[in-house]
């Protein structure tokens, strides 16, 4: 039986050999956007808190700039929204990121003309 080669690939943006953007990172600031708070946004993912809150540092550490605005928790709840430039650097990752991996497909099958499809 003939085996079937797939391509794989990730993609992520870095500053001095650190990770900046990576689409988990992306997608942590988007539900940190969606749930309007660090907690919910760790849950909905699966990851602890510490975890969030430490990836939204070095981010806002390697892009110069905060993504998010946060209140402390209180009397009526702490929580967590995207700054302009947040959702901006989203947008900019998408435009970057996405359609790369159908481009990633296209090469594929240029250099791999025999494998199936």
């Amino acid at each position: 039986m003939k085996s079937v080669l797939f391509p794989k690939f990730n993609v992520w943006l870095e500053q001095n050999g650190q990770v900046v953007l990576s689409p988990w990172r992306v997608r942590l600031l988007e539900t940190i956007g969606e749930t309007g708070s660090i907690s919910a946004a760790a849950d909905k993912l699966g990851v602890p808190y510490r975890r969030a809150w430490e990836k939204v540092h070095e981010i806002e550490q390697g892009l110069g700039y905060k993504v998010l605005d946060t209140a402390i928790g209180g009397t009526h709840g702490g929580g967590a929204q995207l700054t302009e430039a947040g959702r901006q650097a989203i947008a900019d990752f998408h435009a970057f990121a996405d359609g790369l991996e159908q481009e990633v497909g296209r090469r594929f099958q240029g250099a791999f003309p025999n494998q199936p499809r």
